[in-house]
């Protein structure tokens, strides 16, 4: 591949690219980039999750060299959202859990370097840079930068703002020329690029993952059982959530389940050279059969495709993306038990 098609890989299924041109400049100049992306052990993994993580499928294909941080100290930092007592736990989980959607993806995880937070950041350099960052920024410019990650209230706790802080100085550490995340990682990684430059280092090229809407309208929420598929759902539990799913006929707006096809059911099959079946009496006019996305959305919004014979589908095909994943975690079920003891153990 040429520098052009490994860009389109890199940038192919996201919400924002900053900048295409300098990521294909990096292939110009190197045979093997960098790129990273961070997770704080936190709550459970589930299918918003797995949709930017299978990115990293296309990276490892475009030669990138990867390497995913799993941010156990990140985890505490954010108001506490994971107790310090289970945080090495709930990192065992998540390398797992990671692990097996790269290779559900159809990568190699082999092609993927697992770093811990606490690997490097409480020691020299990292820790007189951070000092550095956190005499030279303001509050509110750590607060606007971190508005969409870490939670916020009218008296935030000091350690959400070093939160953002750190993570822009990862990428520095991590010697990472693409800064990969979600959307909502992009306050945070606009200013690695304002700030890092100002220390020495380059700025990060940056690619953002969109955030999936969830299955019963509006934004995802973790904490909202019906709102999102989790990885250890079983094919009932898949199709329960998706038949009483959010999914008006010919809207695309919100709609959770068209989401789940584009960012990832789509992209696995093509890895896999296969199609999306649509079964449908013969009398509604027969099944349907799609190569990709944009065909099947011209056809749901046309009203040719009606969600009562979509819906069974995507809980079909979304069930088998998961399964291997699901598979894994529950063929070692002490990985949630000791990552969330109130629930599994």
């Amino acid at each position: 591949m040429d520098a052009a098609e490994r860009t389109d890989l890199v940038t192919r299924y996201t919400e924002e690219v900053v900048t295409e041109a300098e990521i294909e400049a990096l292939f110009e100049e190197r045979e093997s980039p960098s790129a990273y992306i961070g997770y704080a052990p936190t709550g459970e993994m589930h299918i918003g999750h797995f949709t930017t993580i299978r990115k990293l499928a296309d990276f490892i294909e475009a030669g990138l060299d990867v390497t995913v941080l799993v941010a156990d100290l990140h985890a505490h930092l954010d108001d506490a959202k994971s107790p310090f007592e289970l945080l090495d736990a709930r990192s065992a989980y998540y390398q797992a859990a990671i692990e097996a959607m790269i290779e559900a993806a159809g990568a190699d995880p082999d092609g993927v370097e697992f770093v811990r937070g606490t690997d490097y950041q409480l020691e020299e350099p990292y820790t007189l840079e951070l000092y550095r960052m956190l005499a030279e920024t303001t509050l509110s410019r750590a607060q606007r930068a971190g508005s969409e990650v870490v939670r916020q209230s009218e008296n935030p706790k000091l350690g959400g703002l070093v939160y953002t802080l750190m993570q822009s100085l990862d990428v520095a550490a991590l010697e990472a020329d693409i800064a990969y995340g979600g959307i909502d990682q992009r306050g945070i990684y606009m200013l690695a690029r304002e700030q890092l430059p100002e220390q020495g280092y380059d700025k990060p090229a940056c690619v953002f993952a969109p955030l999936l809407s969830g299955l019963t309208g509006g934004k995802m929420s973790a904490s909202e059982a019906g709102s999102k598929i989790n990885l250890t759902d079983d094919d009932e539990a898949v199709a329960e959530k998706i038949e009483s799913a959010y999914c008006p006929a010919g809207d695309v707006e919100d709609n959770g389940v068209l989401e789940y096809l584009r960012f990832l059911v789509f992209p696995v099959l093509a890895e896999r050279g296969e199609e999306f079946l649509v079964e449908r009496p013969e009398e509604y006019g027969g099944d349907l059969v799609y190569a990709d996305y944009e065909a099947l959305e011209s056809d749901f919004v046309s009203g040719e495709l009606h969600p009562a014979d979509l819906k069974p589908a995507a809980a079909e095909a979304i069930a088998e993306v998961i399964e291997p994943v699901r598979e894994r975690l529950l063929e070692a079920p002490e990985l949630l038990a000791d990552a969330y003891p109130e629930k599994y153990a």
